[in-house]
């Protein structure tokens, strides 16, 4: 294939990366606890962690687990938000051998059934915030042994406990649960289950580049997410690849171990994790923020220190803007300001160059392809409306409905070959079938035109996906849930602009009793699905535009 977009690299940007460097994800994150031992890895509400006590604990966590008699590549969930637990449980399952499943800890009790049993997850690692969720389905998955985490367990003994408490009985943040113990089930405190693995050592796992070490659950056409199957070598060659993109932005730096990387999208979604992965690369350091939508807060922690990389969403970037208090921020040391997740406006891009002095650059990816596929130079001074160019290692090709590929300038699928493309969907042989094209290309389902420079416009969707605030929803999912409910004969899904959201999801309702309200719909959508996930406007409808067939048009609804 002719690469023409190489002749657009930054300078000093190598064309390829080696993943056989590394026998597996674990190798590169020890090589980093080794090496970075005395510097710090995260801080959190003022306390920090340095990476050898993450050495420390994941290798302690790790040997807990390993005791459970755990098989080799048994799943293990983690429902946790922006806290230390979550960089500490992450890289304890991997060391272990073992194969993390990330969840959104605001997941409904609908959406975390689903997960568990799909995944075949045995053990849960979870924020006692959320038990409350898991205790009316864990009877129903394959859940054995459930670690429970406070906010305050590795803040230290006396602030961590004085954090616990306010949670707990000041703001109210944990709801009354009673995990049910049947079966032999097991709950263990997350700060327990450290001390019981310091006694123990941590055996080396037997994993290679081929083993999983990720599901990566992203949404499913089919009313249900389906998991992206991420090898060692997937990530790896992610980690690899951002690191060769990125690092030119840093230079001025003079090393890239000093760098403070903010992480306010939440780890468990797959643009926040590789960019995490990436700090642990360089031997950096990153600023977790719990609750990014505490934007006071937030700016408050941005003034405490400097900082160089900021990755967010368009919607992130644009609160930020609102907040009357942003521009007292210090923005010299500002190096990268990373827009991902979803379509960046232009509008908020002109302004955050005004406020901040550094342009946002915009990039594309998926939870298939590890968050990485392509970006638009990091040393860029402007916005390019683009979506970049592919990076190292990574082929982009434009194809028609038969998979040929169409010359610089037509509008196609695009479509994305790469060592940082999943192998395939857990346990889901007929869409990996559908999602790979005969020579090898994932088709992503999104539209899109690549000019003679190698830079790729997305203009539309081939999919029905709607996009909030950087989060992928299916209509198919919406719809089946809202069905449900009583008084809906049908309904159809639709994602329409939003200044704030990039979509907002809109439904048309036919109903089948008059006395059926859009309050009463929206109160059913939040019991049964998650924040971003509910409709921002309800209409009802005598009835919907169809098909011959009695399929749902649902473009005919977007006129």
């Amino acid at each position: 294939m002719n690469r023409h977009w190489l002749n657009s690299y930054p300078e000093g940007v190598a064309h390829d990366i080696d993943t056989e460097q590394f026998r597996s994800l674990d190798q590169l994150l020890e090589q980093s606890f080794k090496k970075n031992a005395a510097r710090p890895f995260s801080v959190c509400m003022d306390r920090w962690m340095s990476y050898g006590q993450l050495d420390e604990l994941s290798s302690a966590l790790g040997a807990w687990l390993q005791s459970l008699g755990l098989e080799p590549g048994a799943r293990v969930a983690i429902m946790l938000p922006n806290v230390p637990q979550f960089a500490v449980t992450m890289t304890a399952v991997l060391r272990a051998g073992y194969t993390c499943v990330n969840v959104n800890p605001l997941y409904t009790a609908r959406e975390l059934e689903h997960q568990l049993k799909d995944s075949g997850a045995e053990v849960i690692v979870i924020l006692e915030n959320f038990a409350e969720t898991l205790a009316e389905v864990v009877e129903q998955t394959g859940i054995k042994h459930v670690v429970m985490a406070s906010m305050g367990d590795l803040l230290g003994f006396w602030y961590g406990n004085w954090i616990t408490f306010a949670v707990r009985h000041l703001a109210k943040m944990v709801p009354a649960y009673q995990l049910p113990l049947s079966g032999g089930r097991t709950v263990t405190t997350f700060n327990q289950a450290i001390a019981k693995g310091t006694a123990l050592s941590l055996k080396k796992s037997q994993t290679s580049l081929d083993s999983i070490a990720f599901l990566q659950y992203t949404g499913g056409t089919t009313g249900l997410s389906k998991g992206a199957v991420l090898t060692h070598r997937n990530i790896v060659a992610a980690i690899l690849q951002a690191e060769e993109w990125f690092t030119p932005a840093l230079r001025r730096i003079g090393d890239v171990s000093k760098t403070n990387n903010i992480a306010a999208l939440p780890l468990y979604h797959i643009f926040a994790l590789t960019l995490c992965l990436l700090t642990v690369r360089w031997g950096a350091y990153m600023t977790l923020i719990p609750n990014p939508r505490d934007f006071g807060k937030f700016i408050e922690v941005l003034k405490k220190r400097p900082f160089h990389m900021l990755p967010a969403v368009n919607t992130l970037f644009n609160a930020l803007l609102q907040h009357p208090q942003f521009k007292t921020v210090d923005f010299s040391s500002l190096c990268v300001s990373q827009a991902g997740g979803m379509a960046a406006s232009e509008g908020t891009a002109r302004h955050w160059a005004q406020v901040t002095g550094c342009a946002m650059i915009e990039g594309w990816g998926m939870s298939e392809t590890c968050a990485i596929g392509t970006n638009n130079p990091v040393t860029n001074q402007t916005f390019t409306g683009t979506i970049g160019l592919p990076l190292p290692s990574i082929e982009i090709a434009i194809k028609d409905d038969d998979s040929r590929s169409l010359p610089v300038g037509q509008a196609g699928e695009i479509c994305i070959k790469g060592p940082q493309v999943m192998t395939g969907y857990y346990q889901q042989p007929d869409e990996n079938e559908k999602a790979f094209t005969h020579d090898g290309f994932l088709r992503t389902g999104d539209i899109g035109i690549m000019d003679a420079q190698g830079y790729t416009k997305i203009i539309d969707r081939k999919k029905d996906m709607i996009i909030v605030s950087g989060f992928n929803v299916f209509p198919n999912e919406l719809e089946n849930v809202i069905s449900l409910c009583p008084g809906v004969i049908e309904c159809a899904a639709i994602g329409i602009a939003d200044e704030k959201q990039g979509e907002a999801i809109k439904v048309f309702v036919v109903r089948g009793n008059s006395t059926l309200t859009e309050e009463d719909v929206g109160a059913y959508c939040k019991q049964h699905l998650t924040g971003y996930k509910r409709p921002k406007y309800i209409e009802f409808r005598d009835d919907l535009p169809k098909t011959n067939v009695g399929k749902i048009l649902r473009r005919e609804l977007r006129t």
